[in-house]
């Protein structure tokens, strides 16, 4: 049993207003989801990131400042399975360029899958790849003495709230050396009607992603939610540029949680608030950076001005 995640469950659910992380949406059901999720029409973030990265990849890597003849370690937060990541590392590789690249993951089938497809892809990249916690990794190679560029792209930065995020780049600051790079992918602040379904897809497989997070709750914690009493329900406010999702009880219910030997009571319409997606410009970013020691080098923009990704350096 996760105990942590049960705990988390406890703390979200007895709160008001309730709550749980989108952390808990990746199960084996949930991470099948979510790849649906970016291939959907609706869902253009993905399409929009991994067009920068082909279409501007060697101005990319002439921002980043890598040479040729100084070795460095490109370090990735949260690889994924590569797709965008290789539209970098082909022209790094066939350029000549000396680097390890350094994929971190909580998840070690993830990277084990990643490494196999990359030495079929890319057979002359050195791949390091890195099990843990992001920060437990970095710490490791604080005091190396080679050039760092680190990647987070996805947005997922946008998955936490302003005073997280401003926390998380402290702690990576404090992990990177002078002129240290970060390639940090960012939602751009764009039109309710661009947004909203991305997160709420016509053919409901946000909805989908979302609700299996209750039924996870109930294969692993012995719960009862029925989830045809709950619905997906996104929400955009362009001003600020927050987007939220919630889980909704449809009905005033009781919900038994075996693990918790406790009933979770629910009125009609109440909400758990599920995940975050924040968006961004300049200015909100140098805000989340005020307190590090890091600033915006350079940005690069999709053809539609969708999505960003910024160099940012390490002073």
């Amino acid at each position: 049993m996760d105990t942590a995640f049960l705990r988390h469950v406890d703390l979200g659910l007895n709160s008001r207003p309730k709550f749980l992380s989108s952390r808990y949406f990746y199960d084996e059901i949930g991470d099948k989801l979510f790849v649906k999720i970016m291939n959907l029409p609706e869902y253009y973030l993905t399409r929009a990131e991994h067009e920068i990265l082909r279409e501007q990849n060697n101005a990319i890597i002439s921002a980043l400042g890598v040479r040729k003849d100084t070795y460095f370690e490109l370090i990735e937060l949260g690889a994924g399975d590569g797709t965008k990541t290789k539209e970098l590392l082909k022209p790094l590789v066939a350029q000549g360029f000396k680097f390890d690249y350094l994929p971190i993951d909580i998840s070690q089938h993830a990277l084990d899958d990643l490494e196999e497809n990359l030495k079929k892809e890319i057979p002359n990249l050195s791949v390091k790849t890195q099990q843990g916690d992001y920060f437990g990794v970095l710490e490791s190679f604080k005091n190396s003495e080679h050039p760092k560029v680190v990647l987070f792209l996805g947005s997922n930065l946008g998955n936490m709230e302003d005073d997280e995020a401003a926390s998380f780049m402290e702690q990576l600051s404090d992990n990177l050396t002078t002129n240290d790079k970060l390639f940090l992918g960012l939602d751009c602040i764009k039109a309710s009607d661009i947004v909203l379904p991305a997160y709420n897809d016509t053919q409901g497989v946000t909805a989908a992603f979302n609700l299996n997070l209750l039924t996870r709750i109930n294969k692993e914690f012995g719960a009862e939610f029925d989830i045809w009493n709950f619905k997906h329900s996104p929400e955009y406010d362009e001003q600020s540029g927050i987007a939220k999702s919630f889980l909704v009880s449809k009905k005033t219910q009781k919900v038994w949680i075996a693990a918790l030997d406790q009933h979770i009571s629910f009125e009609q319409g109440e909400k758990i608030h599920t995940e975050i997606s924040r968006k961004y410009d300049a200015e909100i970013l140098k805000a989340i950076l005020a307190k590090t020691a890091m600033v915006i080098q350079t940005k690069f923009t999709d053809s539609h001005n969708y999505f960003a990704d910024y160099v940012v350096v390490k002073k």
